[in-house]
């Protein structure tokens, strides 16, 4: 399955409390990519909450495209990666 790197850009800042609702928020994304064949990661969030680096499975750019849009979601720019890791080289 092929990944990709989504770059958000959030001008108020992203808030996910870490209450049972932050939770509630998350499982909400997470169905709604899961009905699309695409699955939510994990994410990085900037220091000032106004940017995340989202990494995403998925069928294709289209797929995870849509998933955003069905989660109301931005797209900065998205990036088909692969996983360099520096412990490979051991």
């Amino acid at each position: 399955m092929p990944r990709f790197m989504i770059e958000r850009t959030f001008p108020n800042g992203l808030e996910v409390p870490m209450t049972a609702e932050g939770a509630n928020a998350c499982r909400t994304v997470a169905d709604k990519n899961g009905n699309l064949g695409v699955t939510w990661v994990h994410s990085y969030v900037s220091n000032d909450k106004c940017k995340t680096f989202c990494v995403y499975d998925g069928p294709n750019e289209a797929a995870i495209r849509e998933a955003a849009e069905s989660n109301s979601l931005p797209i900065d720019a998205i990036t088909e990666v692969r996983i360099l890791d520096p412990y490979f080289y051991h």
